[in-house]
């Protein structure tokens, strides 16, 4: 694994699906508190570092705009999703200058801002994790591959459906799409960068 570096100015977190319908589901392999600690050590160490941070959340009004094909097999969602489902797990506490996708299907680029917002501000290179690892995060990670984005895989603030999904996922896919690294590592390499960058200024 070679040693990872990060340009804050140039790099954003994404957080996917962090909220409290998603939370409230069994999922593996992590413990799902320490999944959501180091979500939330990465949202403020990016914060603190001056990147941008994008919360995505899946909602839906009246479920019409949610694709539903022909399968064989299905997402065992709730019929009914109590109030307060799509909301952000209040830990991450939403920073003003967070920007927040809602997305109406597994991947966070289709439908949505997010390549503008990326683009704009001139970011080459994401940051995922969230839930789940087959589903919202590999979808996530296929679109910004396609569009061009490098790519750092937190997988201990990633969970899955099942500890084959994720295991397959972050042994067979996300290494041909980008780096996967812990986020003791990705919190070290950003704070790296602003101690260079504050002697620099000095």
């Amino acid at each position: 694994m070679t040693l990872l570096t990060l340009e804050p100015a140039r790099t954003a977190l994404v957080v996917i699906d962090m909220t409290r319908g998603v939370l409230s589901m069994p999922a593996v392999p992590h413990p799902l508190e320490e999944v959501l600690a180091n979500t939330v050590r990465l949202a403020d160490a990016f914060r603190n570092a001056g990147s941008f941070v994008v919360l995505v959340n899946v909602n839906s009004v009246d479920r019409k705009d949610m694709l539903c094909p022909n399968s064989d097999m299905k997402l065992s969602l709730p019929a009914e999703r109590p109030k307060g489902w799509a909301e952000l797990a209040p830990e991450l506490g939403r920073h003003p200058l967070d920007h927040l996708i809602t997305k109406h299907q597994w991947g966070a680029f289709f439908g949505t801002d997010q390549d503008l917002q990326l683009r704009r501000r001139g970011i080459g290179t994401i940051v995922l994790c969230g839930i789940a690892t087959g589903f919202g995060v590999d979808t996530t990670a296929r679109e910004a591959y396609q569009h061009g984005y490098n790519q750092v895989f937190a997988e201990d603030a990633m969970n899955a459906l099942s500890e084959d999904e994720h295991h397959y996922v972050c042994t067979h896919i996300f290494p041909r799409m980008g780096r996967l690294h812990s986020t003791d590592e990705i919190v070290a390499a950003l704070q790296a960068t602003e101690h260079v960058s504050s002697n620099d200024n000095k």
